[in-house]
């Protein structure tokens, strides 16, 4: 004897497109939501109680929406923003702040020490001292996490350093290396670098080199 009655509207695998996704060939997109009517049977289509209970229960519990922006907020850099970014970020080892090297320093007995310079070269500590971090918006800090990224794949070869240039500062005007033959390699910049280019260059930990090399910035006056 064969069972009867209603048949199985449990979601299956890839009914929302997320088990069918096939890499390298289906669209990335907006996920198709799940569509509830399918699971009303005909004979209860036209009952508004029951229409609007699973209406309303589907739209408390559909998670498409958060899927979509799960995927372009966080999962995808190439959208991420804000708090997705700052995951990446901490992914490649890269912070969104970088340290800027203009503000002035002191005169101090310990000339030593980076913030201190010798008599008649720099002025009295003024008991303040302003900030020099700054806070990278979205579209930089996703340029610096793609560029750390490339470099931690990077094989320190000179087309590979010339290809991380560009893509860091290839907007600004021609970049590219020197290897200058003697253990030493200098970045060369046809443009003068701001104070934000300078830090990425100097403080944000992104630029590779060879192992034993040396590297020096040189840019337009």
């Amino acid at each position: 004897m064969t069972e009867t009655g209603p048949p199985d509207y449990r979601p299956q695998p890839g009914s929302n497109a997320v088990g069918s996704f096939s890499i390298g060939a289906s669209p990335v997109g907006t996920i198709p939501p799940f569509d509830w009517w399918r699971t009303v049977l005909s004979q209860y289509a036209n009952s508004p109680r029951i229409t609007s209970i699973l209406e309303s229960m589907f739209d408390s519990l559909d998670q498409t929406r958060n899927f979509d922006d799960f995927y372009d907020l966080i999962w995808n850099v190439l959208t991420a923003q804000g708090y997705g970014l700052d995951v990446w970020g901490r992914i490649v080892a890269i912070n969104r702040v970088l340290r800027l090297g203009t503000g002035p320093k002191y005169f101090g007995f310990d000339e030593g020490y980076p913030d201190y310079e010798p008599f008649n070269t720099a002025p009295l500590y003024s008991g303040q001292k302003t900030t020099d971090n700054f806070l990278l918006s979205d579209d930089g800090f996703r340029v610096l996490i793609l560029a750390k990224a490339f470099a931690n794949i990077c094989d320190d070869s000179i087309p590979s350093l010339n290809r991380l240039l560009n893509m860091l500062f290839g907007t600004s005007g021609r970049c590219y290396v020197i290897d200058n033959l003697n253990m030493t390699m200098t970045y060369k910049f046809d443009f003068k670098l701001n104070p934000f280019q300078r830090a990425i260059l100097e403080q944000s930990g992104v630029m590779p080199k060879p192992t034993g090399v040396s590297y020096t910035i040189e840019d337009k006056p």
